[in-house]
C-alpha cells in the first residue's frame, strides 16, 4: 500500500486541526509482533517502533500484549490496523483507541480485535510514557498510594505455559494443570497443603490467596452438579487455611466460570462460613438477569468479572447491583484507556475494582499503572509463581512483591520492555509491518 493510499483509510473529520492531530509528532513505523511458544503460548508481544529516536540513548520503543488467540489477535494488528498506525501520529492515543474501536465493532469485533486494540492501546501508552520520561501512572493522574496491594493467586509454574505432560490444559481457559509437589506448586499446594502455604504467603508478606479448589469438580462431572462430596472437597481447604490462620489472610474462591446456577448457589451458599473477601466467576456473566439473580441469592460478596470485556457490560452488571467487585483485565477489555474508563465508571456505583492478571508481565503492570493512579482499585492480581520464573524468560525488569504489594514503577513508560531476544525474525511466532515496506 502507498502512503496516498494509507492516507485514504484515515478518518475525514471536521477540518485540518484533527487531520494534523494523528499525523503529528513522532510517528509510528514498524509493528513487530511474536508468540513466544516456547515459553508462553497464549500469550502475544508486541513492539510498536517510533521515528522519535532515543531519550536518554534509549530507543523508543512501545511495549504492549494480549492473551489468548494470540495469532488471530497478532493477524488484526498487522492486516487490519496497520494501515490505520503505519505513518500516524505514536502520540495520538485516544484518537487511534477510537477510530479503531468504531471500526472493528461495526462487525461485532469484540474478540481477537479488542484484545488486539488493547496491546496497541498500552504500547502506545508506554511510547508517551518514554517521550514524557514519566511513568505512566504519572500521565494517567497518580500517584495515590505508595504500592499496589496485591494477592496470590493460585498458580503454578507451568499455568499458562508449554506444557508436554497436559499439553491440551494449559491452552482453555480456567483449566490449569494441578501441579506437583515443589517450590511456588502453589495450585498443588492449595489442595494438598493449604495451610501451610497460608503460612507461607503470610511470611512473605501477602495478605490475600484466591484458591481454584471446585475445577477438579468441574473436570469430574461438569458444573451443572455439585454433591455433598463435591462440596467437601471444595470446602476443605479454605476450612484449613481458617483453621490454621485463622482470618490473618483473607481468602477467595475463584470458579472460573464453570458452574450453573444451582450449582453456583449451592457452592457460594457452602462458602459463607468461611467469609471470603469474595467468590469470583462461579456462575459464568452471560446472562445479566442470571447474574443480578444470583447475587440477591447469596449472601457473600461476588466479583464480576474478567469475562467481561464491553464497556457496556459492566454498566449493566453495576447498575443492577450483581456485583461487589469489578474485575477488569486491561489486556482484554480495551487497554489502559478503557481500563481507566471501566474504575471510574465502577467507583461512580461505590463498586471498588480488581485489576486482573493471570497471563503476562504487561498485563500486571498496566493493571498497576492504572491502580496507581485510581484510588477506586482494591487489589491487583498476581501470581507468584509467574514473577519468579516467568516472567524473567519475557521482560528486562523483576517484579517484586513487598510486604503484600507491588511498589510504583519508575522508569518511565509501562515499567519494563520485552527481552529483544524474543523478537527474532526466524521465530515461527513472529510477524512485522513496516512503513517502508507499504
Amino acid at each position: 500500500m502507498s502512503s496516498d493510499q494509507s492516507a485514504d483509510f484515515l478518518p475525514r473529520a471536521s477540518g485540518p486541526t484533527q487531520e494534523h492531530a494523528y499525523r503529528s509528532g513522532p510517528r509510528i513505523v514498524r509493528l513487530e509482533t511474536v508468540v513466544p511458544h516456547d515459553a508462553m503460548p497464549g500469550l502475544l508481544a508486541l513492539r510498536i517502533h517510533t521515528d522519535a529516536g532515543t531519550v536518554s540513548g534509549v530507543p523508543v520503543i512501545g511495549h504492549g500484549e494480549t492473551y489468548y488467540i494470540p495469532t488471530a489477535a497478532a493477524a488484526v494488528i498487522h492486516d487490519f490496523f496497520a494501515p490505520r498506525l503505519l505513518g500516524s501520529s505514536a502520540t495520538a492515543i485516544e484518537s487511534h483507541w477510537r477510530f479503531l474501536y468504531d471500526r472493528m465493532t461495526a462487525f461485532g469485533g469484540w474478540g481477537a480485535e479488542l484484545r488486539a486494540l488493547s496491546a496497541v492501546d498500552l504500547a502506545l501508552w508506554d511510547i508517551f510514557g518514554q517521550l514524557q520520561q514519566m511513568p505512566v501512572w504519572r500521565l494517567l493522574g497518580g500517584p495515590v498510594r505508595d504500592a499496589v496491594p496485591v494477592y496470590n493467586s493460585s498458580g503454578g509454574p507451568s499455568y499458562g505455559r508449554t506444557n508436554r505432560r497436559i499439553p491440551a490444559a494449559s491452552g482453555w481457559p480456567g483449566h490449569g494443570d494441578p501441579g506437583q509437589p515443589g517450590p511456588l506448586e502453589d495450585n498443588w499446594a492449595s489442595m494438598n497443603r493449604p495451610e501451610e502455604l497460608a503460612e507461607e504467603l503470610l511470611e512473605l508478606g501477602y495478605h490475600g490467596m484466591k484458591l481454584w479448589s471446585f475445577d477438579a469438580c468441574y473436570r469430574r462431572s461438569g458444573g451443572q452438579y455439585v454433591s455433598a462430596a463435591d462440596l467437601c472437597e471444595g470446602l476443605a481447604p479454605f476450612e484449613r487455611i481458617r483453621d490454621k490462620v485463622g482470618d490473618r489472610i483473607e481468602v477467595m474462591l475463584d470458579g472460573h466460570g464453570f458452574f450453573t446456577m444451582a450449582a453456583a448457589v449451592r457452592i457460594a451458599d457452602a462458602m459463607a462460613p468461611i467469609k471470603p473477601l469474595w467468590v469470583e466467576d462461579i456462575l459464568r456473566p452471560d446472562s445479566l438477569q442470571a447474574m443480578t439473580q444470583f447475587r440477591s441469592r447469596i449472601s457473600v460478596p461476588v466479583a464480576v468479572s474478567e469475562m467481561l470485556v464491553s464497556a457496556d457490560s459492566y454498566r449493566q452488571i453495576l447498575n443492577c447491583g450483581a456485583a461487589d467487585y469489578a474485575m477488569i483485565d486491561p489486556t482484554w477489555v480495551g487497554g489502559i484507556s478503557a481500563a481507566v474508563k471501566l474504575v471510574d465508571q465502577a467507583q461512580i456505583c461505590n463498586i471498588p475494582a480488581l485489576m486482573h492478571d493471570c497471563t503476562g508481565p504487561m498485563t500486571l503492570l498496566a493493571g498497576v499503572n492504572v491502580a496507581a493512579a485510581r484510588t477506586g482499585v482494591a487489589f491487583q492480581e498476581t501470581v507468584r509463581a509467574h514473577l519468579a520464573t516467568l516472567y524473567p524468560l519475557l521482560i528486562d525488569e523483576q517484579i517484586q512483591v513487598q510486604q503484600g504489594g507491588l511498589p510504583l514503577p519508575g522508569r518511565a513508560g509501562l515499567g519494563a520492555r520485552w527481552l529483544p531476544e524474543l523478537f527474532d525474525s526466524s521465530h515461527p511466532g513472529y510477524r512485522c509491518s513496516d512503513l517502508n515496506s507499504r
